[in-house]
């Protein structure tokens, strides 16, 4: 009996350890990528939102931006969401305020609206992603972020159409599992990639355990993003445990040459890096 009850302890503490070590390991692992879906973003540094400067007279995710990086053969990373009316566009922030000056969400504005307005004081105003794709015309990489708000589901089915006719090579990212997972279940043919920080959610935006989470990718089960995307500085165990486990290696964003070291893509701005670094 005294066997049979020691046998049975051990079995339980092995099935702990066990799930102690499976549980975080299936949070963890990333999708599994081919060489071809990764060799167009290995070793290639992007510009963050196109090749913009630091004074805005060519400002971000403006076609100008996108056109000169294409012109100098850098890939480039830029953001997408939708207006009020549908439409697919290019701008990072969910508000207008600090890029074009005036109050107001991008999605509570029609394009016809949009285009009343200025980026950064210039002549340019917000572009289509129908546009960009047709400055870029598949010179060089492109990483596209879908921006999280409330019509997620429409957002990617309508980024996914464009790209199905786009003759180029493209990947998306996101900060929404949710709309990684999107494409996991039916774009398999991109690379995808899961957007994070060491304060994503910390704003309020999202609840304490939700932030814990995003924070350290371990809702990597719903997207099984094939990259990470971490903002460049220390990253948590958990992070480097997904990269050991295959998950390519991104940081953004980058105002110097260094951070190429240890990482498998840079995003970078203000600053002219080697397009390829190896």
């Amino acid at each position: 009996m005294k066997n049979a009850s020691n046998n049975k302890k051990a079995g339980l503490l092995l099935g702990f350890s066990a799930a102690a070590i499976g549980i975080p390991l299936f949070l963890l692992a990333p999708g599994r990528s081919t060489r071809r879906q990764r060799a167009p973003f290995a070793g290639q540094n992007f510009a963050h939102r196109g090749l913009h400067s630091r004074d805005k007279r060519i400002p971000e995710n403006s076609l100008p931006a996108f056109a000169r990086a294409a012109r100098e053969g850098y890939g480039m990373e830029l953001d997408v969401q939708l207006t009020r009316d549908g439409k697919v566009v290019v701008f990072h922030d969910d508000t207008l305020d600090r890029v074009c000056g005036v109050p107001g969400r991008v999605e509570n504005f029609t394009l016809a609206e949009l285009r009343q307005l200025r980026l950064c004081g210039t002549e340019n105003t917000i572009p289509l992603f129908s546009e960009v794709l047709n400055t870029v015309r598949g010179r060089t990489p492109l990483i596209v972020e879908l921006k999280t708000g409330r019509r997620n589901r429409e957002l990617c089915e309508k980024t996914y159409a464009l790209l199905s006719d786009y003759r180029g090579e493209v990947c998306i990212e996101s900060f929404n599992p949710f709309i990684v997972g999107w494409f996991r279940f039916h774009a398999r043919d991109l690379l995808r990639g899961q957007l994070a920080s060491p304060t994503e959610g910390s704003d309020g935006s999202v609840g304490p355990l939700r932030a814990f989470l995003l924070q350290r990718c371990l809702m990597n089960f719903i997207g099984r993003p094939q990259f990470i995307a971490y903002k460049i500085g220390p990253r948590p165990l958990a992070v480097r445990i997904s990269e050991l486990l295959g998950a390519m290696r991104v940081g953004w964003t980058s105002h110097e040459p260094r951070n190429e070291k240890g990482r498998d893509a840079v995003i970078f701005e203000f600053y002219r890096p080697k397009v390829k670094y190896k």
